[in-house]
């Protein structure tokens, strides 16, 4: 698979709602990963690898990618010793998408990924620093997309990684993207594996406030994903008729409700999301 640019890569990455993780020592487990129809599959060279596999880990990630692969890396935070171990092993591959930068805190993180790799940068927010720089990082040059990592997060400041004890972060990540013009932040994982309706549930919760992406571990958790964050067909057909019915540009009536300039943006934007998902 031919190399993109960095701006082709960053149209994949502002539109994509599925994020699936691979971990980068299971190289047998990467072409199945894409297989799966997820908007980016994301190679993990953090968590997911344990020590003494770190170094085969990223020698099949770079064979992987200089051989037709394509996949965004998370690399190791930059306090690590392992995270310019991480970059070198990346630099100049053709399928290298994007970075996903571990325990993003402050923009000098992000900012120094971007510096060196000639690719996008996804910010991973795992901590109240994180949280607290949240607009920094979005507005570093480079950066394409705010992350969520909520469990470190809750781990963090002592909390249960619960949707009321998280909502806080999570809002902090919306506002900080929205004022450096990015897209909506990609949302921490479900890790429960064989439930839908939780998955569901936590898909729900993302989109009510403002989040547009979802970090998954599971390739049965790609198709519900995407479902989720499609535009449903009795939206689509709102969407249609409030702009048909406002035509002439005055408020009017659809459905009982009041039409006015921000109902049709929003009907204006769930047409737009309707294209960006279902692609050319």
């Amino acid at each position: 698979m031919a190399g993109l640019t960095a701006p082709e890569a960053s149209d994949v990455l502002r539109s994509a709602v599925s994020f699936l993780f691979v971990p980068g020592d299971r190289p047998e487990r990467f072409a199945k990963a894409a297989a799966t129809g997820a908007d980016v599959v994301v190679i993990d060279l953090e968590d997911a690898v344990v020590e003494e596999r770190r170094d085969s880990a990223r020698e099949a990630v770079a064979a992987y990618l200089a051989s037709g692969g394509r996949a965004c890396v998370r690399v190791n935070a930059v306090t690590s010793p392992h995270h310019h171990r991480d970059l070198a092993a990346l630099a100049d591959l053709p399928g290298l998408l994007a970075v996903m930068l571990a325990k993003a805190d402050t923009r000098s993180s992000a900012a120094s990924v971007a510096s060196l790799m000639d690719v996008p940068v996804i910010p991973l927010v795992e901590s109240a620093e994180g949280v607290a720089h949240a607009y920094e990082l979005a507005a570093t040059a480079g950066v394409v997309r705010l992350a969520f990592g909520h469990l470190d997060y809750a781990l963090d400041i002592g909390a249960e990684p619960t949707w009321p004890a998280m909502l806080h972060a999570r809002s902090r990540l919306v506002h900080a993207s929205r004022l450096a013009g990015l897209p909506g932040p990609v949302d921490g994982v479900t890790t429960a594996l064989d439930d839908e309706l939780i998955l569901a549930d936590d898909l729900k919760r993302a989109q009510e406030v403002g989040l547009a992406g979802k970090l998954l571990i599971h390739p049965r958790q790609v198709a519900q994903t995407q479902a989720a964050f499609r535009p449903s067909a009795e939206a689509v057909g709102w969407a249609r008729s409030v702009l048909a019915a406002a035509g002439g540009g005055e408020a009017v009536r659809v459905d009982g409700h009041m039409v006015d300039a921000p109902v049709l943006a929003r009907a204006e934007a769930i047409l737009r999301r309707a294209e960006d998902v279902s692609g050319p």
